[in-house]
């Protein structure tokens, strides 16, 4: 994933940022993660294990809001899901630096998943598609990650 230039924070992820700075931090000197079968293991486990507990729920059925980032419990929606990877992954020893809340396009609406930086290239966590997956084969047309090393930035995806 190349990015060029800084790109706007979606609103909701500033006021999620602000409430719980640990879970939106991108600190860590690495710059990607080694990705040995044990890692790949991880990374699939907590993918399935995520998807499989959070019921996908649209932020304004489950608490009466358009757009609002948080930590699921039982059920949240795209970044929720996302969010709670990220979380998964840190107890495991992952380094947020290699954590990236990202967001894409799909079928004309907004998505977000998890990137995960290693050396064999940035992997997908999605909760629409259950398989770990390079971001260059995913349906998605991804336009802004969280900065890997500039707390608080957004950096525009450019290819």
């Amino acid at each position: 994933m190349v990015t060029a230039g800084y790109a706007f924070a979606p609103p909701a992820a500033n006021d999620f940022c602000a409430r719980q700075p640990e879970l939106c931090s991108t600190t860590g000197k690495a710059a990607v993660m080694q990705l040995t079968s044990a890692r790949a293991n991880q990374l699939k486990q907590v993918n399935a294990d995520v998807n499989r507990r959070i019921r996908q729920r649209e932020d304004q059925a489950n608490n009466g809001r358009d757009d609002d980032w948080r930590l699921p419990t039982s059920a949240g929606d795209c970044e929720d899901i996302a969010i709670l990877k990220k979380s998964e992954l840190r107890k495991l020893g992952w380094p947020a630096s290699t954590l990236l809340l990202t967001v894409a396009r799909y079928r004309g609406a907004g998505h977000t998943v998890l990137t995960v930086r290693t050396d064999n290239g940035d992997l997908i966590l999605d909760n629409l598609n259950g398989s770990v997956r390079n971001w260059k084969h995913t349906p998605y047309s991804y336009f802004a990650r969280q900065s890997q090393f500039e707390a608080g930035r957004w950096t525009r995806i450019s290819s």
